[in-house]
């Protein structure tokens, strides 16, 4: 299987993918990976939401046992501070705050025998928890 990094430039297309920030000078070197797995399975996502203007949010909030906590959801209302990232038809929106904690992160999707989930693979973080969606820097 192989793996892609979404970076954000001035629009133009690499080999790898097509990035579209909303303001590719404030994003400027600023990157965030989206592996084959967790493309397939947020498009599996989206084909279920009633509203086709849904997009995929990744998010960073305090909290969790470590200190920062990962968050994922659909919405459709963009904010002003918010980063747009696409790779094969998916849009992926961060906001500025949050890809500073996990700029040049990878979101995978796992599935094992305990369950199926999504996981950021984060140089950033100095710690996790156990289960991974909690962080520290």
């Amino acid at each position: 299987m192989t793996e892609a990094t979404i970076q954000a430039t001035d629009g133009a297309t690499n080999a790898v993918a097509q990035t579209l920030p909303l303001d590719p000078e404030r994003v400027g070197a600023r990157r965030f990976g989206l592996s084959d797995g967790a493309v397939r399975r947020i498009k599996a996502m989206l084909s279920k939401e009633s509203d086709s203007a849904s997009f995929f949010r990744v998010s960073v909030s305090g909290g969790g046992c470590s200190g920062f906590q990962y968050e994922f959801s659909f919405d459709t209302e963009m904010g002003e501070e918010d980063l747009v990232f696409e790779r094969d038809g998916v849009r992926l929106v961060i906001d500025e705050m949050s890809l500073s904690f996990v700029d040049g992160a990878e979101l995978r999707y796992e599935e094992e025998l305990v369950g199926a989930y999504f996981k950021v693979e984060n140089p950033k973080a100095t710690s996790s928890c156990g289960c991974g969606s909690s962080f520290s820097i």
